[in-house]
């Protein structure tokens, strides 16, 4: 396939992560979205942007000094999107900056919520802050003056740093113009100021502001000209070689330490910053003008998520409820009685994740629970299905846990959880080489009486679409199913072997499995859909994840779309599909939901001449999914469960006229906000449907 015709067919990557996290900023000035949840998505868009730059800028600058003639299936080399994506940042730093201090702060300050900047602080809280400075600041402080001793210090990825402009001697007659002070990362970056003081019901102090304002107390009898904060990004992936190692967990924690030092990419300064002291920066950092962003406020807006959690008004958050949960446990206090009589479906955070952990906690103290299996991605270091695994293998339970220590920015936490599950007997697995374990699943084996009174082992399992993590479980939109199936519990067994053991692919009686078989399965669905619509039957697709970028599984989507087949794909990231292009894709709709939860759940529907094939999975249809990846997709073979998810995941959405971003063939997005009467939120609609104690009124799509 020709650069010309790639170019045509596919969208860039960067560019979709960008415009995913210009549809997350629009929340942010949404006069409709309570105030502190517009803060929060303002910190969210900063986070966002951080690990894009941390890896993906970081890949392509790499990208173009080792490969700068490639170009992609956009048909871009990487110096052509790094030229893209800087214009484009940059104007998504300044909405940012815009947006919080000409909206979000002038409407806290009328809700009782001050940021107080020392150019407004009164006398009594300047020396408050200076109180504060010398107490719990300045011991930790190592303020480094810079001269031919002392050479221009190593920067910690993402650290507050503040360039002190200075001029005169020292007690040594040091002639130096320029010093660095390093906030140490054990301070606080938000202080609280007493209530006494600040004149309303929350005031906060930035760490920024107070050694803004008291840093030339560190440089007795020299002039300060200046002080400005600056903040660098390192590239912070982590490059093991697997094939060359004989022990994974070791070659990664010797990574690890070197993760904040990596290559400069990305340089944060203060808008007043001089020529002189940024010309110096760039310097030391090998840095141009387009890697240099240029703020209106603190250098990292991340560090302001906790004042949601500090300031007590409920009225400038969103709604509370309480999550659902499903009937048939609701009624039955045994779990594995609950879950042996029928198939049971979780939707998160709608309803409780606690099924999952109580079902967890549960077989860890049965006697009659022989074994307990189960992947794990992403989980916290505080986790208490992680200390059910422990308190299994404490009991005596043969425990086997897959742990993808490659997770990343969860590597730490999984070498933690590896050495604690070692250390009571578990077996630890960490995946297969070349290959992150994704897949979510848990496998518990108990013996039972048959009806016969035979003793007999008896699996059951949970598999999801989401991570085994409380927290983000009432953040993230996803689906888990219990079941003892036979054949379904037979293929995790059988996955399971295949991940631990050794041996050929096994043969799956209902799942699709990655790297082996999943993108073939995807791809003869799609063809099927195709081959009923020849037959004069109608032929429909609707497909839900995080990102589409595969280009075999594009093509033949846009295959399915010139022979007339319906296809709506919701996906809130990454889109590198072309929809409504005629003459190629345009039968094909792609949108985006952004709300209150991040939308987490992959659902792949085939309509399948009226059979209604629904899937749940772990994968989005991108390369390292579906090749490097193992990962499952799993059937909805209860036909009430099935019509819950076509309802619940993607119907809802496709109704949704408050929350949805229509995208159209350029990769732009229009939001759906509509005024009429009948509007629909999806995820209020789902709050009222299956959470309890929610309020807002929502209008049902009929």
């Amino acid at each position: 396939m020709t650069n010309k015709v790639t170019n045509e067919l596919f969208l860039n990557r960067e560019l979709g992560v960008l415009a995913f996290n210009e549809r997350v900023l629009a929340m942010a000035e949404d006069t409709s979205v309570p105030l502190l949840e517009r803060l929060k998505y303002l910190c969210i868009s900063a986070s966002n942007l951080d690990e894009f730059f941390e890896i993906r800028v970081a890949g392509l600058m790499e990208q173009s000094r080792q490969n700068p003639d490639f170009r992609d299936r956009d048909g871009l080399t990487a110096s052509e999107v790094l030229k893209l994506v800087s214009e484009r940042t940059h104007v998504l730093v300044d909405r940012q900056y815009t947006i919080f201090n000409k909206e979000v702060l002038p409407a806290l300050e009328q809700e009782g919520v001050f940021f107080h900047t020392v150019d407004t602080w009164t006398e009594a809280q300047t020396a408050w802050a200076r109180d504060y400075f010398i107490n719990e600041v300045i011991p930790v402080l190592t303020p480094i003056g810079l001269d031919p001793a002392h050479p221009f210090p190593v920067v910690y990825n993402k650290s507050l740093n503040f360039a002190v402009e200075l001029s005169g001697e020292d007690a040594f007659g040091r002639d130096s113009n320029m010093a660095v002070v390093q906030a140490p990362r054990a301070l606080p970056r938000l202080i609280k100021m007493p209530d006494e003081l600040s004149h309303c019901p929350n005031g906060f102090v930035m760490l920024t502001s107070i050694m803004q304002g008291c840093i030339p107390e560190l440089f007795p009898g020299m002039q300060v000209k200046g002080v400005y904060q600056f903040r660098l990004t390192r590239n912070s992936d982590l490059y093991v070689d697997e094939e060359e190692i004989t022990n994974l967990r070791v070659a990664l924690q010797g990574e690890l330490s070197q993760r904040n030092f990596g290559d400069s990419v990305r340089l944060e300064i203060a808008e007043k910053m001089t020529a002189d002291v940024i010309d110096r920066l760039k310097k030391e950092f090998d840095l141009g003008e387009s890697n240099l962003y240029r703020v209106n406020g603190p250098v990292n807006l991340m560090r302001l998520m906790q004042v949601a959690d500090w300031v007590d008004r409920g009225d400038l958050k969103f709604p509370a409820f309480s999550a659902g949960m499903p009937g048939e446990m609701a009624n039955e206090p045994d779990i594995f009685k609950a879950i042996a009589r029928q198939d049971i479906l979780l939707h998160h955070p709608y309803q409780s994740f606690s099924p999952v952990v109580e079902f967890l906690k549960r077989a860890a103290t049965d006697p009659d629970v022989v074994a307990i299996k189960q992947t794990i991605y992403r989980t916290g270091n505080d986790s208490v299905l992680m200390d059910a695994l422990v308190a299994a293998a404490n009991n005596g339970k043969e425990v086997t846990v897959v742990l993808e220590l490659m997770a990343r920015f969860d590597e730490e936490a999984n070498i933690g959880w590896a050495a604690k599950l070692e250390r009571v007997g578990a077996h630890v697995i960490y995946g297969v080489v070349g290959h992150k374990t994704h897949a979510k699943m848990l496998l518990v084996v108990r013996r039972e009486k048959n009806a016969e009174g035979k003793s007999t082992l008896k699996r059951y399992v949970h598999l999801g679409t989401g991570n085994y993590h409380p927290r983000t479980a009432k953040l993230y939109t996803d689906f888990g199913l219990f079941t003892v199936n036979p054949e379904i519990c037979m293929d995790v067994h059988e996955l399971f072997q295949q991940l631990t053991g050794l041996g050929k692919m096994r043969t799956m009686n209902h799942l699709w499995q990655s790297p082996f078989n999943m993108q073939k399965k995807v791809v003869q669905a799609i063809r099927n859909e195709v081959e009923h619509v020849k037959q004069g039957r109608k032929g429909k697709i609707m497909a839900r994840m995080n990102a589409l970028l595969e280009p075999h599984t594009i093509s033949e989507l846009y295959a399915a779309s010139r022979a007339g087949v319906k296809i709506d794909l919701i996906i809130r990231g990454v889109c590198a599909l072309r929809p409504g292009v005629e003459g190629l894709s345009e039968n094909i709709k792609v949108r985006s939901v952004i709300g209150r939860f991040l939308e987490h759940s992959r659902i792949y529907y085939f309509y399948n001449d009226g059979q209604e094939d629904v899937y749940l999975s772990s994968a989005d249809w991108m390369d390292r999914n579906l090749f490097r990846r193992v990962e499952i997709a799993f059937p909805l073979l209860d036909k009430k469960l099935k019509k819950r998810v076509i309802d619940e995941g993607l119907k809802a959405h496709l109704a949704d006229n408050q929350l949805a971003w229509q995208m159209d063939s350029l990769g732009k997005y229009t939001r759906q906000k509509s005024r009429a009467m009948r509007k629909v939120n999806s995820q209020s609609l789902l709050l009222t449907r299956l959470a309890s104690g929610y309020s807002e009124t929502v209008f049902n799509q009929g």
